[in-house]
């Protein structure tokens, strides 16, 4: 596997379900500041990257010395604008840490690059256990289905998988981390609109299935709380001071 390796942090501003989102403050930290500060704990800064098409954006970063990219105000997902950065940079792998994610363990990027070593050339994202059924009826969380070589079948916002009486008895929801080649990025933003299960669900790693690409799902830590609705917000920061707590 190739050395050349940049990490994005996508953060968009216009957020459908939650406006300003990675610049909530989370007990006195914007979001996305609090998710690159992860990141670097298992990062050299100077591969890191946040991608935005917000000013506002750009200058809390910047203020914070992050390196940032202007991306399109037109990309369509996250993914879309890792694939911009990915003609800004001479790098040959991409590793996609949502903006969403302030609670983000470090330890799942040396998961995903040990990942990339193993499965060169392929997609690749990170998934964890269920293990209560209000999570697993959740509408806002991505259930992931997969084969038993951990290749994915499917990933839905339903609650899935499911017995013929709509039981929860196991499930697993995907972590938004993910690594990509080159290669996959330019397939996946030659699209002009997202693909129609892609739109359905709004789940973008669904669109690589659609395009025939494999997506192979790593385990990852359960650590983390990516934050969609302003009631994520009450229990992110419910965690970190409980975390700061422990380490006062």
């Amino acid at each position: 596997m190739s050395s050349k390796i940049a990490v994005i942090i996508p953060a968009r501003y216009e957020s459908s379900r939650l406006p300003g989102k990675p610049l909530v403050s989370l007990v006195g930290v914007p979001m996305v500041v609090r998710t690159y500060r992860q990141v670097i704990k298992a990062c050299d800064p100077a591969m890191v990257y946040v991608a935005t098409e917000s000013e506002l954006i750009r200058e809390v970063c910047e203020a914070e010395g992050i390196q940032v990219l202007m991306t399109s105000k037109d990309c369509l997902t996250g993914t879309d604008r890792v694939a911009e950065c990915a003609t800004l940079l001479d790098a040959d792998l991409f590793i996609n840490v949502q903006g969403d994610e302030p609670l983000f363990d470090p330890a799942d990027i040396e998961v995903l690059l040990e990942a990339a070593k193993q499965y060169p050339g392929e997609v690749l994202n990170g998934y964890c256990a269920i293990h209560d059924e209000e999570h697993f009826r959740s509408k806002t969380t991505p259930k992931a289905v997969f084969r038993q070589d951990g290749r994915l079948l499917y990933m839905s916002r339903g609650a899935i998988p499911t017995t013929k009486t709509h039981s929860f008895v196991s499930s697993w929801r995907q972590v938004c981390t993910y690594a990509f080649p080159r290669a996959a990025l330019q397939a996946f933003s030659a699209q002009a609109s997202k693909t129609p299960l892609e739109q359905m669900e709004d789940i973008e790693i669904l669109r690589f299935l659609e395009l025939g690409w494999e997506v192979r799902m790593i385990p990852m830590s359960e650590n983390s709380i990516p934050v969609d609705t302003p009631e994520d917000i009450v229990l992110v920061e419910a965690a970190i001071r409980q975390l700061e707590s422990t380490k006062a």
